[in-house]
């Protein structure tokens, strides 16, 4: 495996290497869903490159830049033993210059749920993998269906950009209790894991009352806010694959969507139905 820092020397590696190429942007601290993303890149391209970067410009002024989590040593080791071919490591000042040219996500999709709760958030998230998508030139990159809103974002980035790659969105990995991975799980106790379990129990809740027929959007987001009290709740919101608010679910065409605290950190979830 190749640890570059630099993209001078990563194009200079990526020039040797022929056949499809894979790419997992990450901002370290990997965990099993990462895994699932890197191993599914692994098995379906001819090399994998993994981006490890924490994007300042994702980040708004009173979030976690300065603390999420970093490992630098054992996102080594899970690249490794993954049996990545390039594990990409550079600084913010290899990635930004001080006058470039900015990326805007569309306000129609970018301004709800985590949009306005993060204002900007999505045009950093774009502006990096438009770097990364020009750096790396893959064939896939890989997703994960957590950050739901991020992949229809990115996919209309692709498309309308005319990218030359594909999107591949992958299945969320959760603990056995339900809970989702996230990088910022390590911020909760053992007691506020046992509260974040109510993120997944609402979603699943919703699932149970699908199965049973009922297709009312309404009646499922008060089942599930119900089932997610004391929690400070961000959205409770149920869209189709275009991010459009629906008021029935629509089989193989649905995301139901959660977004709440668990003390001070927030936390997202979902099921795509």
């Amino acid at each position: 495996m190749q640890v570059i820092t630099t993209i001078c020397e990563l194009k200079e590696h990526l020039k040797t290497l022929q056949g499809s190429i894979g790419l997992v942007p990450t901002m370290g601290a990997l965990h099993k869903g990462h895994i699932s993303l890197i191993e599914k890149s692994v098995k379906e391209n001819d090399f994998t490159v993994v981006s490890v970067f924490v994007n300042p410009t994702q980040f708004l002024p009173n979030e976690d830049l300065d603390k999420y989590p970093r490992n630098e040593e054992g996102d080594k080791k899970v690249c490794e033993l993954c049996k990545v071919d390039v594990l990409f490591m550079p600084l913010a000042k290899e990635m930004y210059f001080e006058d470039e040219p900015l990326i805007k996500a569309p306000a129609k999709i970018a301004s709800i749920l985590e949009g306005a709760t993060r204002p900007g958030h999505f045009d950093g998230v774009l502006r990096v993998l438009n770097k990364f998508f020009n750096i790396v030139r893959p064939t896939r990159a890989y997703f994960g269906k957590k950050d739901a809103q991020q992949v229809a974002i990115v996919k209309n980035m692709v498309k309308t950009f005319f990218m030359p790659l594909e999107i591949v969105p992958c299945d969320i990995i959760r603990e056995a209790d339900g809970l989702a991975l996230s990088s910022r799980n390590v911020y909760l106790d053992e007691e506020q894991k046992l509260s974040a379990l109510k993120l997944s129990r609402s979603l699943l809740k919703a699932g149970n009352l699908i199965k049973s027929g009922e297709m009312d959007s309404n009646a499922i987001k008060l089942e599930m806010k119900k089932i997610l009290e004391p929690l400070k709740v961000d959205y409770v919101a149920i869209v189709d694959r275009e991010f459009r608010e629906v008021s029935k679910v629509e089989l193989e065409n649905t995301i139901i969507l959660v977004a709440a605290y668990v003390g001070n950190t927030r936390l997202i979830d979902n099921i795509w139905v």
